[in-house]
Formats: structure tokens, sequence, C-alpha cells
């Protein structure tokens, strides 16, 4: 819109010279008065046109990706609704994986929780229990799946993200 603005305004400009130019010539000025007018006049059209020019070209570029982005909009919503699947696909392998494991209710909380990335104190803290009990639940997680401790949990689960783990 501005460049547009502009434009008009230098076309005008450009209108203007020349009216002015064809009144300097009626009038029997000086060559060299005439000379510089038709430079300004030249100078001005030229400008004039190189903005209309690429006042076109950018408006074909910007409609050329507003498709472009309606398709990558579509193609986003797809991909959505692909990772919202699979982050629920995933949601229930780990349930499941707690149910093979045989943890409690709350020791599969606490276990979600972990692998969220919250530290015990903030579990406990969420759970409305002591740092202790949240401990003791997760030593007996820890059991349960055979692993070492919070790194070794996460990682079970990263595993299956990358590469298919038989069943139990």
């Amino acid at each position: 819109m501005k460049d547009l603005l502009i434009a008009l305004l230098l076309a005008t400009i450009v209108a203007l010279k020349l009216i002015d130019l064809m009144a300097d010539m009626a009038l029997d000025l000086p060559a060299a008065h005439l000379w510089q007018e038709w430079v300004l006049l030249g100078l001005s059209a030229a400008g004039c046109i190189f903005l209309i020019r690429d006042i076109r070209r950018r408006t074909v570029a910007m409609q050329q990706l507003r498709e472009t982005l309606n398709l990558s909009d579509a193609r986003l919503q797809t991909l959505g609704d692909q990772l919202r699947e699979a982050r629920r696909a995933f949601a229930l392998t780990i349930r499941d994986q707690f149910q093979a494991w045989q943890l409690t209710q709350s020791e599969q909380e606490i276990a979600m929780l972990m692998l969220k990335g919250l530290s015990l104190q903030e579990i406990a803290t969420l759970r409305e229990t002591r740092e202790k009990t949240v401990r003791q639940h997760a030593s007996n997680i820890y059991g349960k799946a055979g692993v070492d401790g919070r790194h070794a949990l996460a990682a079970w689960f990263l595993e299956d993200l990358i590469a298919e783990r038989p069943a139990p």
C-alpha cells in the first residue's frame, strides 16, 4: 500500500514535470534548463516504472507464497493430527508397560511425572505427600522395571520410539 502510494506520487510528479517542461519550452528558456528538465523527467519516469514493476513482482511473489502457505497449513494440520495420534498411542504404550510391570496406581502416576521431567520434590509437592514417600515409590518403580534409575527409565521408553522393543 505504501509503495503504491509512492508510485502514484511519483507518477503525479512525472505528469506535473511534463506540464512544466511544456510550459518552459513555450517560454523559450535556455537549452541547458530544458535539458535539466528532460533529465529529471526521465529519471522520475524511470523510477516510477521501476517501482510499479517491483510492486507487480512482489504481488505475484506474495500470491505464490500465500498459495504455498495454504498448502503448508493443510499439511501442518495433517502433521498435527498425526502427532496427536502418535502422542496418544505412545501414552497408551507407556500405560500398558506400567501395567505389565505391575505398577500400582500411585507408582504409575509418579513414573509418568518422572518421565515428564519433574523432580522428586516437585512430585511430592504436586501429590501433597512427603519426598521420602515419592523416593520409595521411585525405588519400587525402578525395581519392577528392572532399571537403575530415572534416566534408565526414560531411556527404556525412548528406545521404544527409536527401535521397536520385543514385548516382555
